[in-house]
């Protein structure tokens, strides 16, 4: 079974999105999206700097283009399932048949400026914390006061909170932890911190007509296959100021029985952590069109 993953927000890189508007129509879908949104995503995915596009409210509705555009390209391939990484997760609802592209690219706007909001209120941040036994970890960033926003798998669980509780567990990192590495997001998504942003989006999500998903669709929450457009929308609601639960959706891809896997633009971080998690299940990561005949030739290894 083929799965299709969308990546969250830190992995964009500055000119990631300049290859796939080479291809014949892309830039002109993407002016209309950034019309649409009222946010110049050529630009962005070009010409903009690493800290242009670390802003939250230009990261996510990036992401979600940049994996609608990849997505497109592997014409007609359907995967046993989706899912994606945060706000990867409106890319995944996307190409379910949750949303349509206006709306997704909508939704994820309103997303980017609501969470930036949020973070703006407080300094914050996130590190990955690598290594180390999974409850030993959670347990001593609760004791600092952290919140474990991501749980991700393969050895790896990302901290957020305060700068002043980020900088205390660099100094004292969790028994058996190999390292602490600070990520390039502008605050500590997926705690309370992102409470204001939920109510955004909740007035947001009303004015959204959801269809149930044409795909299976695994959330973050809970690694749970969601059966209804309504429940999709509602966890893209709360996961904001919720913990991503990277961990069970890999499980419920192994439960599910994947045999490939491939990750839209800008692909890279999650095949990593299927590579250690899911391991012996080959994987394409897409970072740029000369990716895409690697994920067409996985498909047909696995169909065979």
């Amino acid at each position: 079974m083929l799965v299709l993953v969308a990546p969250g927000q830190g992995a964009q890189t500055p000119g990631f999105l300049t290859p796939w508007l080479d291809l014949p129509g892309a830039a002109e879908r993407v002016a209309a999206w950034s019309e649409a949104i009222g946010l110049d995503l050529a630009h962005y995915g070009t010409k903009a700097d690493a800290d242009e596009i670390r802003d939250t409210a230009v990261a996510q509705p990036l992401l979600v283009a940049a994996g609608l555009l990849s997505a497109a390209r592997l014409d007609g391939i359907v995967p046993g399932a989706v899912a994606g990484h945060s706000v990867g997760e409106i890319t995944a609802a996307a190409i379910a048949g949750v949303l349509s592209e206006s709306e997704a690219l909508s939704f994820v706007r309103t997303r980017g400026l609501g969470m930036a909001e949020a973070a703006a209120a407080t300094p914050t941040g996130m590190s990955a914390v690598l290594g180390g036994d999974r409850d030993v970890v959670v347990a001593h960033l609760e004791k600092l006061g952290l919140t474990p926003a991501n749980i991700n798998g393969a050895g790896q669980i990302v901290a957020a909170g305060t700068l002043e509780q980020l900088a205390a567990l660099e100094a004292d990192k969790p028994e058996g932890a190999m390292k602490v590495v600070a990520l390039k997001v502008a605050g500590a998504f997926h705690t309370h911190h992102m409470a204001p942003a939920v109510a955004r989006l909740e007035e947001a999500a009303a004015a959204l007509t959801p269809a149930d998903p044409t795909v299976r669709y695994v959330s973050n929450k809970d690694g749970a296959a969601v059966a209804t457009g309504a429940d999709v929308v509602a966890r893209l609601v709360g996961q904001v100021a919720n913990p991503v639960r990277w961990d069970l959706c890999m499980e419920r891809f192994a439960e599910l029985g994947v045999t490939g896997i491939i990750e839209l633009c800008p692909g890279g971080t999650l095949t990593g952590l299927a590579k250690r998690a899911l391991k012996g299940v080959p994987s394409v990561a897409l970072k740029t069109p000369d990716d895409l005949a690697k994920a067409k030739e996985l498909v047909a290894e696995i169909s065979a």
